[in-house]
């Protein structure tokens, strides 16, 4: 019999406040159709110590079995504290997001790549716009009426409750819009003109430390995962842990996987140096391997789009990403495509669902599988479409 392959997995939301438990929910349920479509079997038990939250996997593929141990680092805890903003709050996010990525002049150096994510990036200010243009509407209306049969100092404040009463009705419906809560997240990257704030820093070092010591442990592969905004997280992370301490030849393999990512949202912002600098030197490291998974069909990340390079930092001896498409159209059935065609939410989210017809992209395969990152995708080149255009600010600027 074949050895045992042993693997730690940490993965790094995207911006996300809800509890990482739905992350283990929805490995487990995505994992049984994955493994009934592609003919292997993954069985999860919990494993949650404190703050730390994660779960055991053991599986059985046709090659070989492996024995994998996630661990979510989470951040819902800075996320949620960013999104504890009243109504006024949120719209002058709008005002200074706004203002941050038209005037340093990135909001036009991204719509050089992909209009799918400048657009989703657009849909919270303008949505919120028209609801505020809603209200102001109703509120005039009510306040009109009501100062024809009274007086305009009775109108007037009737016309105020009125605006927040609809404002207020928006922000309660926005579990179905997602337009405060993704005017929270493009605020949160744009907030110190693309510089990490102190407590996502601090919070940073706490998952460099436990990097670390997962890289003591007798694995055969560490895996970093991160998703959407915890792909640049994940970025960042790696540099910090490799530019501090050299990687032994007794310790696991090292990976990275990034899953739909939107790093130019950040690094093409002013004060993204820090950002700019990792991209930069992680993609020269060899002491790695880095797999980016996107898809064009995902309208909010960067579709193939090289992170490095089109961030402009791209230098003589970039080794990574290896940069291949999920290529949606092809790996998921008609029936499913329709289905989620205006889920572009849902969409988002594939990466780390099942596929009716997987490719070499398998989550699962990747994840829990007998087969390390490197040696699953050692012969694969990029896929055909990416972009390396650099539209990003590069190193010195």
């Amino acid at each position: 019999m074949s050895q045992l392959f042993r693997r730690k997995v940490l993965y790094i939301p995207g911006f996300d406040p809800i509890p990482p438990r739905r992350y283990r929910e929805l490995y487990r349920r995505e994992a049984a159709k994955q493994g009934r479509i592609s003919g292997y079997r993954i069985d999860m038990t919990p494993a949650t110590s404190g703050r730390r939250f994660g779960w055991n996997c053991s599986a059985s593929f046709p090659q070989s079995q492996a024995e994998s141990r996630f661990e979510v680092l989470v951040w819902d805890d800075l996320v949620q504290d960013s999104m504890r903003r009243g109504i006024a709050g949120t719209y002058a996010q709008l005002v200074s997001t706004a203002w941050t990525y038209i005037a340093s002049g990135a909001l036009w150096r991204l719509m050089k790549l992909r209009r799918g994510p400048v657009l989703a990036a657009l849909y919270p200010i303008v949505v919120l716009l028209l609801q505020l243009a809603v209200a102001i509407g109703a509120g005039a209306i009510a306040g009109w009426g009501l100062s024809q049969i009274s007086t305009w100092w009775l109108g007037l404040p009737v016309a105020l409750v009125i605006v927040w009463l609809v404002l207020n009705l928006f922000r309660r419906l926005d579990n179905r819009i997602f337009a405060y809560y993704l005017m929270h997240d493009y605020a949160f990257t744009a907030q110190n003109r693309g510089a990490y704030p102190p407590e996502l820093e601090a919070r940073l070092a706490e998952f460099a430390a436990q990097l670390q010591d997962v890289l003591n442990e007798d694995l055969d592969e560490v895996l970093v995962v991160g998703h959407s905004s915890g792909a640049y997280l994940a970025i960042s992370l790696l540099a910090d842990v490799l530019r501090q301490h050299k990687p032994r030849t007794d310790q696991p393999r090292l990976a990275l996987l990034t899953l739909g990512h939107v790093v130019p949202m950040a690094s093409f912002l002013p004060r993204s140096q820090r950002l700019r600098a990792d991209l930069a030197w992680l993609s020269q490291s060899p002491q790695l391997f880095w797999l980016d998974v996107s898809a064009p069909g995902d309208a909010c990340c960067f579709g193939l789009c090289d992170p490095v390079a089109v961030t402009g930092v791209a230098g003589p001896e970039q080794r990574w990403p290896l940069v291949i498409s999920a290529a949606f159209n092809q790996t998921l059935s008609p029936e499913t495509m329709k289905k989620l065609r205006h889920h572009w939410f849902r969409l988002h989210f594939q990466y780390l669902c099942a596929f009716d017809r997987p490719n070499d992209y398998d989550y699962f395969a990747i994840t829990a599988g007998p087969l390390g990152l490197a040696q699953r995708f050692a012969q694969r080149t990029h896929s055909p479409g990416r972009i390396t255009i650099p539209a990003g600010r590069g190193l010195a600027r």
